[in-house]
Formats: C-alpha cells, sequence, structure tokens
C-alpha cells in the first residue's frame, strides 16, 4: 500500500513549528546529562545511581521507576550526541505525523520495553548487578518507526553514502544483534537497542505478523477438516453400497 493510500497519512499537516514533545525530550536529556557530569567531577558521581536501570534493584528491591528514569542518562558526550541527534532528526517528522501525545506513548513504550528485556536477558545470560543507561532503546524505537513508515527514503550514511532507510535499519539491526553477544557489563547494553527496535516492530507491525503467522494455520486446519469431511463422506458411502449389495439378488 502507498503512504499516500494509508489512514494515518492525512493527519500529516507540515508545520515549521519544532514539536513540544521532542523539544522537551531533548532539553530534560541535556539538562540531567549536563547535571551528572558536574556531580561527577564534584565527586558525588553516585548521586544519580539509584536512577540506573539495574536488573537486581527492579526484581529484588522493587526500584520498577529505574525501567523509566535509566533512558535520561547517558554514559559519555558522544553517546548523548548521537541519541539526542538521531531523536531530532527521525523523530520531528514522526510527531507531527502522530501528534505529541502518541509520539510520547511509542517513545517511551519502546524504552520501557528495552528495559524490560535487558532485566529479562541479563537474569537469563548476564549479571543482574551491571547497570545500564541510555535513551537508545527508544531511539532504536523511533528509527524502527521511521524505516516501517518511510522506508525509501534516503539519508546519508555515516553523512557520506546515500542510503534507504530501510536498509540503514536493516544494517543497524544486524550490527546490534551481533554485538548483544558481547555487550553484558557495558553499561550500555546492545540488547536494549535490540529491544527497542523489536517492541517498535511488534507495535506497528504486530497485527500483520499475528495475521501472517494465523493464515496459513487456518488454512491448513480447514484443508485438513475438508480432508476429513471426505474422507468420512466416503466410508459412509461404501457402508451404504455394502448395505445395497446384501438386499440386491
Amino acid at each position: 500500500m502507498a503512504y499516500s493510500s494509508r489512514p494515518y497519512a492525512r493527519r500529516y499537516i507540515p508545520s515549521n513549528r519544532f514539536p513540544v514533545g521532542l523539544k522537551w525530550l531533548l532539553i530534560v536529556n541535556t539538562a540531567i546529562f549536563v547535571a551528572s557530569f558536574f556531580l561527577a567531577s564534584a565527586g558525588a558521581a553516585d548521586f544519580f545511581r539509584s536512577f540506573y536501570l539495574v536488573p537486581s534493584d527492579v526484581v529484588g528491591k522493587f526500584a520498577v521507576w529505574q525501567i523509566v528514569t535509566y533512558m535520561f542518562f547517558h554514559a559519555g558526550f558522544w553517546h548523548i550526541i548521537w541519541n539526542m541527534l538521531t531523536l531530532w532528526m527521525f523523530g520531528v517528522e514522526l510527531e507531527r505525523l502522530w501528534g505529541t501525545r502518541r509520539f510520547l506513548r511509542f517513545y517511551f513504550a519502546c524504552g520501557i520495553g528495552a528495559g524490560i528485556a535487558v532485566i529479562l536477558v541479563n537474569y537469563a545470560f548476564g549479571n543482574p548487578y551491571t547497570a545500564t543507561i541510555g535513551s537508545s532503546g527508544a531511539i532504536y524505537g523511533i528509527l524502527m518507526a521511521y524505516a516501517l513508515l518511510f522506508p525509501d527514503r534516503l539519508i546519508l550514511f555515516g553523512f557520506l553514502i546515500p542510503i534507504k532507510v530501510k536498509y540503514f535499519v536493516m544494517i543497524m539491526g544486524a550490527v546490534v544483534f551481533m554485538n548483544s553477544f558481547v555487550s553484558f557489563g557495558s553499561g550500555i547494553s546492545q540488547i536494549a537497542h535490540l529491544g527497542g527496535l523489536l517492541v517498535a516492530f511488534f507495535m506497528l507491525r504486530g497485527r500483520w505478523l499475528v495475521t501472517s503467522i494465523q493464515k496459513p494455520a487456518v488454512r491448513e486446519m480447514k484443508e485438513w477438516k475438508l480432508r476429513r469431511a471426505r474422507k468420512k463422506f466416503e466410508v459412509y458411502l461404501r457402508k451404504q453400497d455394502s448395505k445395497s449389495d446384501r438386499w440386491t439378488h
């Protein structure tokens, strides 16, 4: 289906106004990064630590706020620059398309889903006492959404190479998947990146995915019932033929 014929395309209103939700995400993330930088310089680096995502704290101490607050902390200058730049590049059009409320719901759903993925995977295979920070899970969800809605848009990969968004996200997803095997203990978990991608995909394409799985199963079930009914009918006909033969002289 062409993008212009989709129902949500009619809600897009071009505007030069900077989206409100995106603006506040940039402000809050930047302000917290600056505050944490100065506190760390003053020897109070642990002041915000209770807001990092530590799986053992969430499960053992019921620190559920961490699955939200961890998104507002970053490990270094380039970490926050990459995340905020990506959020700005791809988030502007999404918020204008969806509206602020839906955009923020989607952003936090991806970030929270990524946090839950970090908790589960660290308990299963990693170290539940490792802290994870960064908005990358939510950012990767924004990337996935943009690729699904505008797959053929061209961007500059590395600011040099033109590439369609769908291929860019495929490459990023493959890199994240490979890096996820060696990311435990880094504090910037690749599992969060992968979790954000998957949550975004299921939020936007979950119904299509379920339908694509159900259709072959439903079709196979109908064919099985038809074959079963045909066999029963054949057995019935044979019985009727045998009864007719007994009374024929």
